[in-house]
């Protein structure tokens, strides 16, 4: 087990897109209302070429709408949860990363393509209000925190980019969307001549963005002289917990497995007035982070109704389950874990029903540039990590898009999570799960 002196949690979203052999070439010049600005960023320099638009900040977004958002990205965490829980053993992901990446992906979709995206994605606003709300919610999450002293070890950053080949005619309204809600710049690099290096920058950054825990995200070999653009998210969370646990009550525990037998594990022992539950089929409890603002909800299923839950975890069930929680006295035992999970994503994607994106001559993702080149997704690869200790939480996690062109209060009453949970960090304003995850075996 990793022993941390803060929680911290890292996510990344890359989205890859190539022009696919045999099609048309790209253009000699860039759109020529990107004014470029050269920098220099490991291997190789790049220049950074922005739309003319800003940031819009503080956007006037109705509170239904950040409503109506959240709970569309959720249906997507438990959707995309289920989907890859088919899966053997431990499990994290960021579903919000991927939300991001890919609803700045969908800024560029149209037709049928567009339109399984957002039933997939859960994006029920229309374009013109769902850039706008992400706007805002980044924003509203960025700002947790920010009246905490800087001892008390909370961050949530999160930040976008776009690297496109140079030469490469994007269109106008593309770019314009991305720079004014997800305040991203187009960083030009050369695939078609310098595709490594373009890689070790984008990778560079992609680091310097997740404070160096997710490393090497894009592998060698995927980006080619194909590719024609990478768009790149990620989110930095560093929180301790509200009340700390003790590592002098750390100790070995029995940690009871699916189907028998236990293993050992390092249970975190504290007494807190904490929102929990105790109902036919699961237990659970929310620790909160410093702050108050974010938490960790763990869910305890029955046991042997591990699997039955899971299937039937839906955001709707989730929510019944935030609401039922009742603040309580109770001797809390958690254990200490930590764990790597990586997934291709494009076989969960077109099973939720985004399938045409994945189609060569049927995908369409004319918004990104007219006439249309002829766009598919190939390959949507996820990896995180997650560590659990007395002090906080330290997770990471990256995806990879790829593209080519085809009273009295009671007693404490023991809480022992001694067996496998399903658990989510989650910003409790906004109702929005940032991660998501099940510990199976904390000992694998």
């Amino acid at each position: 087990m990793k022993t941390r002196i803060a929680a911290i949690a890292a996510s990344v979203s890359l989205i890859v897109i190539a022009a696919a052999c045999g099609s048309s070439e790209p253009d000699a010049s860039p759109t020529a209302t990107l004014p470029p600005a050269t920098s220099t960023a490991g291997p190789q320099s790049f220049t950074v070429a922005f739309s003319g638009k800003e940031r819009v900040e503080s956007p006037s977004v109705p509170a239904a709408d950040l409503e109506e958002l959240a709970a569309g990205n959720n249906r997507f965490a438990l959707d995309l949860y289920r989907q890859l829980s088919s899966e053997d053993g431990n499990l994290f992901m960021s579903p919000y990363s991927i939300s991001l990446a890919l609803a700045m992906t969908y800024a560029g979709a149209g037709g049928d393509t567009a339109d399984e995206m957002a039933q997939t994605l859960g994006f029920s606003l229309d374009s013109g209000r769902l850039h706008p709300a992400f706007n805002a919610l980044d924003q509203l999450l960025e700002a947790r925190g920010a009246d905490l002293s800087s001892d008390q070890k909370f961050t949530l950053e999160i930040a976008n980019s776009i690297w496109g080949q140079q030469g490469f005619e994007f269109e106008q309204e593309f770019l314009d969307t991305l720079a004014e809600n997800y305040g991203a710049g187009m960083r030009l690099v050369d695939y078609d001549t310098q595709a490594e290096a373009a890689r070790l920058v984008i990778n560079g950054w992609v680091e310097d963005n997740t404070n160096d825990r997710i490393k090497d995200l894009i592998p060698q070999g995927v980006l080619s002289p194909d590719t024609v653009l990478v768009l790149a998210n990620a989110i930095f969370f560093k929180a301790a917990w509200f009340e700390e646990f003790n590592p002098d009550l750390t100790a070995n525990g029995d940690f009871h497995l699916l189907g028998g037998g236990t293993v050992t594990a390092d249970m975190m022992r504290q007494t807190a007035q904490l929102r929990t539950a105790d109902e036919d089929g699961y237990r659970a409890v929310e620790i909160p982070y410093v702050g108050g603002e974010t938490s960790m909800l763990v869910l305890v299923p029955d046991d042997g109704e591990f699997a039955q839950f899971e299937s039937s975890l839906s955001a709707a069930r989730l929510d019944e389950i935030i609401t039922g929680l009742e603040r309580t006295s109770i001797e809390l035992q958690f254990p200490k874990f930590s764990f790597e999970s990586k997934f291709l994503l494009p076989g969960p994607l077109k099973e939720l029903g985004m399938v045409e994106a994945f189609v060569p001559d049927v995908a369409d993702f004319s918004g990104m540039r007219t006439p249309p080149p002829d766009l598919v997704i190939t390959d949507v690869i996820h990896q995180s990590f997650v560590a659990v200790d007395e002090q906080g939480t330290e997770a990471a996690a990256a995806t990879a898009v790829i593209i080519v062109r085809t009273s009295a209060p009671p007693p404490p009453v023991p809480f022992v999570v001694d067996q496998p949970f399903i658990f989510l960090i989650r910003d409790i304003p906004t109702d929005t799960v940032l991660f998501i995850g099940r510990l199976l075996d904390p000992a694998s």
